[in-house]
């Protein structure tokens, strides 16, 4: 498997838009509001909840904003969320797949919004099927940048835990690959062994990735980026392979 994950390339996109800091927040607090409506307004027994509060503040999202996330979804303040998961699936310029994630009151707005996202810089829709079986559910967690920190350190802590694949993020950074049905436990490891992450979630990995060149790794994030910007859009997930090279040739544009 490609060392350049989905997962690493939106870390990368994520330190790049902090412009974007209210929009991020925005779709946080729609997690945690999901989490605590599924499966309940307590974090202790409900660990998708947990996971969401953990990632909302370690993006420095308000103790007070998440709170009232936690009474909305939980329907303790007598407020109500009623959002549905769609999965869209399309192509980037290249032949690129991109699997988009969306967490919406709306369908037909959430379906117009990925559309012109799409459209607008050089992708297409494709069918429901159309790319989804290059990817496949995985429960990943990002660890929190330490220096003291090894490839080998992350790997004996949770390797018992069912972890499958540790990959180095860069810059002390780390993501642990598992099933989704052993996030918890894998998570629960890290804990234990007093490593500090800064997200645990199911999320999707491709089976086989496209190697980009500059110009098509511009052209995937410039989608990337305008799916992102829409409010009907949680995740973005691509097959495109970005070297560290070319991440650097972007960065110094």
């Amino acid at each position: 498997m490609s060392g350049h994950s989905k997962w690493a390339t939106t870390k990368h996109k994520k330190a790049a838009i902090d412009a974007k800091r209210g929009k991020i927040f925005a779709k946080l607090i729609k997690n945690i509001e999901v989490a605590a409506r599924t499966g309940g307004p307590d974090p202790a027994g409900n660990p998708t909840l947990f996971d969401a509060i953990q990632k909302a503040k370690k993006s420095s999202v308000p103790n007070d904003n998440i709170d009232r996330a936690v009474k909305r979804g939980g329907g303790l303040d007598g407020a109500g969320v009623d959002y549905e998961t769609l999965m869209y699936e399309g192509y980037a310029p290249g032949g690129v797949a991109v699997l988009i994630e969306c967490l919406t009151d709306n369908r037909n707005r959430a379906a117009a919004e990925v559309r012109v996202a799409l459209t607008r810089n050089g992708g297409s829709l494709g069918e429901a099927g159309s790319v989804g079986y290059l990817f496949s559910r995985k429960g990943v967690i990002v660890v929190s940048p330490n220096a003291e920190l090894s490839e080998d350190d992350i790997l004996m802590a949770v390797l018992d835990a069912g972890a499958e694949e540790v990959n180095d993020l860069g810059e002390g950074g780390f993501e642990v690959l598992c099933e989704p049905t052993d996030l918890v436990a894998v998570r629960t490891a890290l804990q234990e062994a007093g490593i500090d992450y800064d997200s645990a979630e199911a999320g999707f990995q491709a089976s086989m990735n496209i190697e980009v060149d500059v110009e098509g790794a511009r052209k995937v994030l410039r989608i990337v980026d305008a799916l992102e910007d829409s409010d009907e859009v949680q995740n973005v997930y691509t097959n495109a392979d970005i070297s560290d090279d070319i991440f650097a040739q972007l960065d110094a544009e």
